[in-house]
């Protein structure tokens, strides 16, 4: 027995050092602006019990800027929004399917979602393609202009616009995006509910952001972006979450969150929808403030890291690492979520998280594949004490159909477990 419980300690260690990783380079742009300092906030007392946080039930502020208390993807769409809108979009002008509908350079597709934060339903997505020259055509991708609406069966629905331009041989890239997105959620952290049960909740506001980015080497692009927000949510008791105190259905928090910040990119995997090699890697800083219009001045700092390796002909294994940190008066919309399958993304919400998986990908016969997945993430009120409870864990099993080989692009059918949590996820796009 005490040889198992000093592999559970090695393995653990192990992977905190992984999931520390993914937090230097946050830390370090951390550093440099002296946010080493401690957030002025009114943290209730936390009391150790079994290697977990003992907490009461929290107040939230019903004119929420940001809520005092604490405990993903990041901003609103980290609850499930990252299912309506893909972060790339394949040109399907060129395939032979029946999937689509295309006049000229115009193709727009249905697309299937499930997740168990905004429910079942369905995207439909649309892309007109900008003409190229044959010298364009090999250099880079041809920029889009892109509508995509979306509707869930728990009355969640978005609709918006985006744009994405490439210049000068793929030298620089620009994405804009303009939505209006209406969600409603459960409030599941235990932290604002009372055993568990949960807290209706609903946001609803607006989005426009921009990023323009610059090779500045082989894979490597750095660039700039702005982001402007503007949000209300509304909370209303669910089952006994009416015992939460400060809060009735007429209680609304409206907030902004504007800012503009920093993005690093690398990139060699060799396909952006299903890689079956490469790695890529993200890091993003976004600096929020009262002199952009926002309602409070904080950061956000988010890095994420993927490793793909193709084992055997028809096996590929995948590897992810997620962290996140925010240091302010940040809104809870825009909280750090734990970003693992078999639960919704509001179970767990607080200023740092971190998480790591690992998936085998086993093409069986012909478009049919066989998934399994495992991982563990942490939470916590600040990044230094991001280890001290008990891991997060989540793993499953999934089926895959390729629609399309030659995007490889499939249809993913996800089973997830995590604690007495399980969740299905349906997708058109794999999870990492």
């Amino acid at each position: 027995m005490q040889s198992v419980e000093q592999l559970r300690l090695c393995a653990r260690k192990s992977y905190s050092w992984i999931t520390l990783t993914v937090f230097l380079l946050a830390s370090w742009s951390v550093s440099t602006l002296g946010l080493a300092q401690e957030i002025a906030t009114d943290d209730a007392p936390l009391k150790q019990s079994g290697g977990q946080h003992d907490l009461k039930p929290q107040t939230i502020n019903p004119n929420l800027q940001s809520t005092s208390h604490t405990h993903q993807s990041t901003s609103t769409g980290s609850y499930g929004v990252n299912s309506i809108i893909p972060e790339w979009t394949p040109d399907l002008r060129d395939e032979d399917t029946r999937l689509k509908a295309q006049k000229g350079d115009f193709v727009a597709v249905p697309i299937p979602v499930a997740d168990p934060t905004i429910g079942t339903g369905l995207v439909i997505a649309g892309a007109y393609y900008y003409g190229q020259s044959a010298a364009q055509k090999a250099a880079q991708p041809a920029s889009t202009t892109q509508a995509v609406a979306a509707y869930t069966d728990n009355d969640s629905y978005a609709y918006g616009l985006m744009q994405q331009n490439y210049w000068d041989e793929d030298k620089w890239r620009f994405t804009g995006a303009a939505a209006y997105v209406a969600l409603k959620l459960t409030l599941l952290d235990s932290k604002y509910t009372e055993s568990g049960k949960g807290l209706d909740w609903n946001i609803k506001g607006t989005l426009l952001k921009g990023q323009l980015l610059r090779n500045v080497g082989e894979n490597w692009f750095v660039g700039g972006q702005f982001r402007l927000i503007n949000n209300e949510q509304t909370f209303s008791s669910s089952g006994e979450g009416e015992n939460v105190e400060g809060n009735t259905e007429d209680e609304i928090g409206k907030a902004k969150a504007n800012g503009a910040g920093l993005l690093v990119q690398y990139d060699t995997r060799d396909n952006q929808t299903n890689a079956y090699s490469g790695q890529r890697f993200e890091f993003d800083a976004m600096f929020n403030d009262e002199f952009f219009g926002s309602s409070n001045t904080y950061q956000s700092y988010q890095a994420r890291y993927r490793y793909y390796y193709h084992l055997l002909d028809p096996l590929v294994l995948a590897f992810e690492a997620r962290g996140c940190a925010k240091y302010g008066n940040a809104p809870l919309w825009d909280y750090c979520t734990v970003g693992l399958r078999g639960f919704s993304a509001t179970k767990y919400l607080n200023k740092a998280s971190s998480s790591g998986q690992i998936e085998a990908r086993w093409k069986v016969f012909g478009d049919f594949g066989v998934v399994g997945f495992a991982g563990g993430g942490f939470d916590s009120p600040e990044v230094s004490k991001l280890w001290d409870d008990d891991m997060i864990r989540s793993y499953g099993v999934g089926i895959r159909y390729m629609v399309l080989d030659s995007q490889r692009i499939n249809l993913r059918l996800d089973y997830a477990r995590s604690g007495d949590n399980d969740a299905i996820y349906v997708s058109v796009a794999e999870s990492f």
